[in-house]
């Protein structure tokens, strides 16, 4: 087994996880996000990739070869 970290995979791969994060984090959460980028005049999609690109670090990636 392989054990990496986000900034280890290649762009291709990191883009196709970072997509699969922002879904993740936006069904969890997408609501509160919403709610905050409008109070504190903030915008969405910049904080909603934010939090998908802190989801992702929390993350180790095994892969078997």
């Amino acid at each position: 087994m392989i054990y990496l970290n986000f900034t280890n995979l290649d762009s291709e791969t990191q883009e196709r996880l970072l997509s699969s994060s922002k879904e993740d984090v936006e069904s969890r959460s997408g609501a509160e996000l919403r709610q905050f980028a409008e109070t504190h005049d903030k915008d969405y999609d910049t904080l909603l990739e934010e939090e998908a690109m802190r989801n992702l670090y929390h993350y180790d990636f095994v892969f078997n070869m």
